[in-house]
Parts: C-alpha cells; structure tokens; sequence
C-alpha cells in the first residue's frame, strides 16, 4: 500500500513532468503506474486515501494502550464482575465513578483474547416478541405467572407464582405453595395491590391461559379489584416473556441447588434472597441496566444523568 504522503509526491512529479510537455502516459511509466492509477488518485481534485480494506492507516487516537487493556482484563476477571457481560460491567463501573473503556472496546478486547464466550451459567439469550402491552408508569401493567421448583425427592416440585411489574420489572409480588391452585393467587394479588397502595388505580393483569387464571373465583376477583385482566394469544408460548426471563435467572443462578430443595420453607428462603438481589442489585438490561428498584422508586433518572456525566 502506498501512503498519501507519497501519493502526494508521485501526482507533484507526474504533473510537473506533464507541464514541462511529458506525455501523461510517459510520466506515469517512470514511476510504475499507469494512467488509470493517476486518474483514479486524482479524481476529485486532490489526492485520494487509500480505500482498500488492506491499506496501512494512522493509528486512530483513541486506541487502547497496552496498559488500558492489561486494566480492561484485570478488572472482568475480579470476582464481582467475572460472570458479568460488559453491557453490565460498565454502568456498575460508572456507578462508582469508575470509567476504563466502552462496551464495544471491552467487548472487542474479550474477543481478541479469546474470552467472549458467553459469561455466566445461563444460555445466551434468545430474540423474544414485541410486548402486547406498554407501561408508562410503574404499577400500570403487571404480568404473572407459576414454575415449578424442584424437590429432592423425585417427582416433588415446589410452584413459585410471581408478579412483575412491566414498566420497571419489579418483583412486586411472590410465593411458593406445593401445588397449583387459584386460590393461591386469589391470596396474593390482593396482598401485592395493598403493599403497592394502588388501590382503586386503573391495572392490566397480563398472564398465560392456565387454569389458575382463567378460574371463575378469579375472575370474579379482579373485577372486584377493578383489574382488566390479559390473556397470552391461543398457542403462543412465548406471549408472556417477562416472566419467562425471570424463571430464567433464576435457574441459571449459580447457587440455584442443582439437585432441588429440601423443604417447602428451604425453597422459599432462597427465592427471598434471589428477589431481593434482582430487586435491588440486578442490573437490567431492559431498562438500561439500573436496577428494578431504583425504576420502580424513581431513582434511575438522577442515576443514568450521573453515568452520562461520567461516560463525558
């Protein structure tokens, strides 16, 4: 590749070859180059940049020195953030003031190290449909759902029925009985809409089709409560994926017991610690990677102005 610098130089000298009454074809086959060459660096008027893929460049400013990248892999490999994706790595950082790179130059050094695998025991994530319902606001729309958590005698599970909250997924609401029952939810709507304080405020239940939420008594109470209930589409299994993406974390967790719980109070014990680390230390990527509860208070406003006074 030939730089501009002697691009430069080889247009000066054909073209003072050519005003002293060179030929143009002359000139340029002292130089080894053809007419074509000369026309097509000259084109515009001045002398062009090398365009091909393969051309030497100037090394761009901001690239990271070897310092900067020993630091970039010093600090994904600390404990708190070895599992962490730098999607999640870089607004904690910034959260402490901290700023050591953008996602993409962490991401492009993980890959050139040959560690972008993805980090963490979950899989990686799968593209998911468009919400049937927007939020603008927390406690407007809410979606629950029931998974089963497995015991350690074969055949036992544990059934976990858990609200979200759509505009800020918030775990609003939870618990875990033995078995899958109406009544039990029939309990724990009316117990999340008081720890909420929206009573009488306008809120859309989204849920799957099961027959827990599709029950008589059910629906009876959420017309007393004053609820618009929401139903996924017929065959659809994917139509309520905010749910689907919390069960998700959660058995992907890495201190989810493999082998199951031991009792009914163990399950519940540790689904207590979970929501409150996913409440309150969870970085969502869904809303720009502040936690549930810092969207659901408010808090996230004051949060993402502080990153982006950091990120300048």
């Amino acid at each position: 590749m030939i730089p501009a610098s002697d691009r430069r130089q080889a247009v000066a000298l054909i073209q003072e070859a050519n005003r002293n009454g060179a030929r143009l074809a002359k000139a340029c086959e002292e130089l080894n180059l053809s007419v074509r060459t000369y026309e097509r660096w000259t084109a515009e008027g001045q002398v062009k940049e090398d365009q091909r893929p393969l051309a030497e460049r100037p090394t761009p400013k901001n690239k990271l020195t070897k310092e900067e990248r020993a630091e970039i892999l010093r600090v994904v490999s600390k404990k708190e953030f070895m599992n962490l994706p730098p999607s999640q790595i870089v607004p904690k950082l910034a959260d402490q003031a901290i700023y050591i790179a953008s996602e993409s130059s962490i991401y492009r050094v993980l890959r050139e190290e040959k560690m972008q695998n993805h980090r963490g025991r979950s899989q990686a994530p799968q593209k998911r449909l468009a919400p049937s319902h927007l939020a603008s606001r927390p406690n407007e729309v809410w979606t629950w759902d029931i998974t089963w958590l497995k015991g350690r005698v074969k055949g036992l599970f544990y059934r976990l029925y858990l609200i979200i909250d759509l505009f800020s997924r918030k775990m609003v609401g939870w618990e875990i009985w033995e078995t899958e029952e109406a009544r039990y939810v029939e309990q724990l709507i009316p117990q999340t809409v008081i720890k909420e304080q929206i009573q009488g405020q306008p809120l859309v239940l989204h849920s799957d089709n099961g027959s827990p939420m599709k029950a008589a008594t059910f629906q009876v109470l959420l017309e007393k409560l004053g609820i618009q209930s929401s139903y996924s589409r017929p065959r659809v299994s994917n139509d309520n994926p905010y749910s689907e993406a919390v069960f998700r974390t959660l058995k992907y967790r890495p201190e989810y017991p493999d082998h199951g719980f031991k009792t009914l109070d163990d399950a519940r014990e540790w689904t207590r610690t979970f929501v409150d680390w996913y409440n309150h230390a969870h970085l969502h990527s869904g809303i720009q990677f502040v936690s549930p509860a810092e969207c659901h208070e408010g808090r996230h406003i004051a949060i993402l102005e502080k990153r982006k006074q950091v990120y300048e």
